[in-house]
């Protein structure tokens, strides 16, 4: 690991504004960038420790919703009893999570998010766990969140400060860049620009499910995750939410899969034809070609189990 300079930041203007640098990086629980570091795949020369700033609770809105600081740990949240019982999808995200004693192991081989135009291997490699709607030929990995994909489902925003002071609200979905030409540029979040809390709107009606597939029981990220939000009245979908994980390069939130059941029957055969619009403009890349009906089945039996039918 190369030497840095470390700061403990006391207050956001002062964290935001030492994070603007082009070699610095915030730093909370640091699961993912310590990693990085220690495989010189990220070579930050200043570390801005955020987590003594007050980001640590979860409040009430005035709407109905939750607010939920950037420090609140995922533990805390997923027990919380008004996450638990107004959003129990969020809760059965976390809990489905990876380990953070376990995350992919990083390599040094080339990659264009790490070194850009160095190419994408998994184009024609090793590439099981990539993405397979939404990327580019410059970079499909897929976003590997339970807890974003979940978020994505129940229409969240993300409350942001910058280095001037400013201040902004983006909904979850526009979060995140397309791979494109610039895999490197994962999100819309400018230089120094802190993430300080994430709001849930009132809880959607309809019965919440989150279902992850993946290699075994636990310590694994998700081959394919459905955030599903079903609300049915009588043998009708009133008004459906369905977001993948595993799938893209960000949590998949399915238009095309809402579309295909409002006003369906609340069926199996609904929600088959829900799956093959979801997966239409899916691409397989050789490995990873079973994610693909592995999705479709997935989103069935989590509309199942959303309806009431299993």
């Amino acid at each position: 690991m190369k030497s840095f300079r470390y700061e403990r930041a006391s207050e956001i203007a002062s964290a935001c504004a030492s994070a603007a640098r082009p070699t610095a990086k915030f730093i909370a629980g640091g699961t993912n960038l310590v990693d990085l570091m220690k495989l010189q795949i990220e070579t930050p020369a200043q570390l801005v420790d955020i987590t003594r700033l007050p980001l640590n609770r979860i409040e009430e809105t005035v709407e109905g919703g939750l607010r939920i600081g950037a420090l609140v740990s995922n533990s805390a949240a997923a027990v919380d009893m008004r996450v638990r019982r107004r959003y129990p999808l969020l809760s059965q995200a976390i809990l489905a999570g990876a380990s953070t004693q376990l995350r992919n192991k990083a390599t040094t081989k080339a990659c264009n998010k790490r070194v850009p135009g160095s190419g994408c291997p998994a184009l024609e490699g090793l590439n099981r766990m990539n993405a397979v709607l939404g990327v580019s030929n410059n970079c499909i990995a897929a976003h590997p969140s339970d807890m974003a994909v979940a978020m994505t489902a129940l229409d969240a925003l993300v409350e942001t400060v910058a280095p001037d002071g400013s201040a902004r609200t983006i909904p979850i979905d526009q979060l995140y860049r397309p791979p494109g030409n610039t895999p490197h540029i994962e999100t819309v979040l400018a230089p120094g620009e802190l993430i300080v809390s994430v709001l849930l709107p009132p809880a959607p009606p309809g019965r919440q499910v989150y279902r992850k597939v993946r290699d075994r029981a636990s310590f694994a990220f998700a081959l394919v995750s459905v955030a599903a939000i079903l609300d049915v009245n009588g043998d009708r979908v009133r008004a459906a939410r369905v977001a993948f994980g595993g799938l893209s390069y960000k949590p998949w939130r399915s238009a095309e899969a809402e579309a295909a059941l409002v006003g369906a029957p609340a069926s199996r055969a609904s929600f088959d034809a829900a799956g093959i619009a979801a997966l239409r403009n899916a691409r397989g890349y050789g490995h990873n070609d079973f994610k693909i009906p592995l999705a479709r089945r997935t989103l069935r039996a989590t509309l199942t189990q959303a309806a009431g039918l299993s």
